[in-house]
């Protein structure tokens, strides 16, 4: 900023500018508040149901949001604005004090192009003998007003910096990225120009002071938007991978590899955020840097050549955070393209590790050397990507490689074509890797059955969903029914892999009112003359109403898989747990008297409880069948592991777990109820998980493990007994008529249901039911 622009300044506009933004930070607060309570909480509420939940309820959700992000914008932009108007006006009273108290000792300043000149009005040759020499002043004012101007311009310019730093975050709608003022968010940018130069530096050469600062800056920053696009930016993507290579190369690595390797971990969790926090930005030069990270998946970067490739490296960094979904598919369609040049094309493994290999990975979960584990930890964390990823396709029929099957049941085996699920659930050869306890690594099936929880329930795993979880959409249904298929097929994809089972679980709680329908039997496509076919249709689509798309499985595959998922305490809990509730849900949904008659299964709501009953049975009655297959194998499962499964899921009892019926403004519409929706406490699922509860810590308690036909009879009088409960509490509730008699017919069909698991079992599965 030059003397003349400053002296003269005229703050009018930017005053205007500054009264604006504060308007509309207030009126879009108001407009942020009538969306939350108007828009998004009403959509909640409302009945939706088909392409509505799938589509208008989150379409709604979305635009609540974009009326935040603008508001945190247009605060973060006044604010920045106000700031800089603040110190302008500030630095423009000095320079003209400072003017003015020049000439009162007889100096001028005069405007000299973009520059200025202090002169004195007193020449030395003429000042009266003993005066001092005026040079000293005319210096000393020079500097104060330039001192002036240096602090004038280093406002303005790091107000440009940061305003177009938040306008390049996002390139449609708003960013969401907060500061409370300029000086923040300048400082951040500083920060990372600063941490940059540090991982740039050669890591033989780093000393553990510089290391302490790059790992403290990066966990203090790791989720600050500015900061995180201009640290990636400024080390650009082979700096990343280089650095991160560099400093697990530990001879290479110097004084920071021998004295600071055991806080690697923290440096690598941290950085990991930063770059995920780094593709949200739509900014140019993190659209180049994730186009050329893509680019450098099958590319060496050690240092001598050859491996680790850059997706051996990155996806060690993946493992934490919330990446872009495009930047995650995009990495995902090259990792394959990768596996595939590595493998040929799925016919052998790869990846395994030598002892010269350095650790990729700091966690001690596994070494980092299969890029595939890092990656579905990523896609853990981003339903969306996950989804697109396991449903697209790995080989297909017309590629060379060995996967066939006898598709038509004539004896000749063919090609056939494999999704990334199908490839990696079923036909990929793992690695064999170790964790830091030296035994052998689970990470790799285990970050797998987590990415598939992501992506067929919509939330990322290891969460419960919300009212905002949209309801399932085409792309998670199928890979649900791909799943049970594959379980249905071969349960040890399952069972040899126990530590899937607690993702599994969830999974199977989320899609209970598909699972239900399954068990009915009902042809999903009957034939249009086949009147009573479609009857019948329509009548279990009332009985378990689904928001959005629903998985079309058949009996014997859900049963299996059921029965495998029940051998694990984890995923038998998830289960047993959201059936009871789901139970609970269409007990008290049904027999409400306000229910319209054009939702109603039956006219005789003896039918429905009947119905919901009987098929609420089958559910336990299979799992307990997979229990007790379980507690009699060779595995070291005990009743008492169960038991205390199960009672693990009572601290989020109120919350959203399982699943919900689906439509009505007393549950969300979609496959979860939330404790913001009126939840459990109160409700006729509040009694019933309270006494199921009760029942499990006194069995905990007794430590005693019934023996194997006394633990299915407790089952089953147990499940008799919650059924008839829920009847009953639902018929209390709406102060319905012969509500005993109705309590009668829900445990008689619970039973019935529930002993129907063991024969159908023994039907469709007799070489399942070694222990049993």
């Amino acid at each position: 900023m030059n003397f003349e622009t400053l002296f003269h300044a005229n703050f009018s506009l930017l005053d205007d500018a500054v009264t604006d933004w504060a308007t509309l930070v207030r009126n879009l607060g108001e407009l942020k508040k009538d969306a939350e309570t108007n828009l998004h909480q009403a959509a909640n509420k409302a009945n939706w149901a088909g392409m509505n939940q799938q589509v208008s309820k989150e379409f709604i959700g979305k635009t609540a949001g974009e009326f935040a992000d603008a508001h945190i914008q247009a605060s973060t932009i006044h604010q920045v604005l106000s700031d800089t108007l603040g110190e302008l006006r500030g630095y423009h009273r000095q320079l003209i004090t400072a003017v003015e108290n020049g000439r009162k000792r007889s100096l001028s300043v005069f405007p000299s192009g973009d520059a200025f000149m202090v002169t004195s009005s007193v020449p030395p040759q003429t000042a009266a003998a003993g005066e001092p020499d005026r040079t000293a002043d005319v210096t000393a004012l020079r500097d104060e007003i330039q001192g002036i101007l240096d602090k004038a311009t280093e406002s303005d310019n790091s107000a440009g910096t940061v305003l177009k730093a938040l306008a390049d975050q996002s390139e449609l709608g708003f960013s969401d990225a907060r500061y409370k003022d300029r000086d923040s968010a300048a400082a951040a940018l500083k920060k990372a120009d600063e941490l940059a130069r540090l991982a740039k530096k050669d890591p033989g050469e780093l000393t553990t002071a510089e290391f302490d600062l790059l790992n403290a800056g990066l966990k203090q920053y790791a989720n600050n938007d500015l900061f995180a696009e201009r640290f990636a930016t400024d080390l650009g993507a082979r700096g990343t991978l280089d650095f991160w290579t560099g400093l697990n190369d530990v001879p290479g690595a110097g004084d920071v590899g021998q004295r600071r390797h055991d806080r690697y971990d923290d440096l690598q969790k941290s950085l990991g955020l930063t770059l995920a926090t780094a593709s949200q930005s739509d900014s140019a030069g993190m659209a180049e840097w994730k186009g050329r990270m893509v680019d450098l998946a099958d590319k060496p970067v050690g240092r001598a050549g050859g491996f680790p490739l850059g997706a051996q490296v990155m996806t060690n960094l993946m493992r934490w955070g919330d990446y872009d979904d495009r930047f995650l598919v995009d990495y995902g369609d090259k990792l394959i393209e990768t596996e595939k040049k590595f493998t040929g094309n799925g016919r052998h493994g790869t990846w395994s590790r030598t002892g010269g290999d350095p650790l990729l990975n700091r966690t001690g979960t596994d070494s980092g050397w299969d890029p595939m584990t890092g990656y579905l930890r990523a896609l853990s964390n981003n339903p969306d990507a996950a989804t697109e990823f396991f449903n697209d396709t790995f080989v297909t029929k017309d590629e060379d490689h060995d996967f066939t099957q006898d598709a038509d049941g004539n004896g000749k085996q063919e090609k056939r074509a494999l999704s990334n699920f199908d490839y990696l659930f079923e036909e990929r050869d793992w690695p064999q890797d170790v964790d830091d306890k030296g035994e052998e690594s689970i990470a790799g099936r285990n970050y797998l059955g987590m990415a598939l929880e992501a992506a067929t329930t919509g939330h990322p795993a290891g969460e419960l969903r919300t009212m905002d979880t949209p309801a399932h959409h085409d792309g998670q249904t199928r890979l649900f029914e791909a799943i049970v298929a594959s379980v249905s097929d071969d349960g040890t994809r399952l069972t040899d892999h126990p530590y899937m089972s607690d993702s599994m679980g969830q999974i199977a709680s989320e899609y209970l009112p598909d699972i239900d329908r399954a068990a009915t039997d009902v042809d999903p496509h009957p034939g249009s003359n086949d009147t009573s076919g479609r009857q019948a249709w329509d009548r279990i689509q009332k009985l378990y109403p689904v928001a959005g798309s629903a998985a079309e499985l058949n009996h014997r595959d859900s049963s299996r898989f059921l029965f495998a998922l029940g051998q694990n305490p984890e995923g038998y809990a998830a289960v047993e747990v959201a059936q009871k509730k789901y139970m609970s849900d269409l007990m008290e949904y049904h027999l409400n008297p306000d229910l319209p008659e054009s939702q109603r299964p039956h006219h005789d709501l003896r039918l429905t409880v009947q119905a919901i009953a009987g098929h609420s049975g089958e559910v336990s009655g299979t799992l307990a069948m997979g229990r007790n297959e379980a507690i009699a194998g060779p595995a070291s499962v005990s009743d008492d592991d169960y038991d205390h499964a199960v009672n693990q899921w009572k601290n989020v009892a109120s919350g959203a777990i399982g699943t919900g019926v689906g439509v009505g403004t007393s549950f969300i519409a979609s496959p979860a109820v939330g404790a913001g929706a009126g939840g459990v406490a109160g409700t006729v699922t509040s009694v019933v998980l309270e006494e199921m509860f009760k029942d499990v810590e006194g069995s905990e308690k007794d430590n005693a493990g019934p023996k194997m036909g006394e633990n299915w009879e407790n089952g089953q009088d147990n499940n008799l007994k919650y059924t008839r409960n829920a009847a009953a509490e639902a018929m209390r509730k709406y102060r319905l008529a012969h509500s005993d008699d109705l309590a009668s017919v829900a445990e008689s069909e619970a039973s019935k249901g529930y002993l129907r698991a063991g024969n159908y079992m023994d039907r469709v599965a007799p070489e399942l039911l070694t222990g049993i």
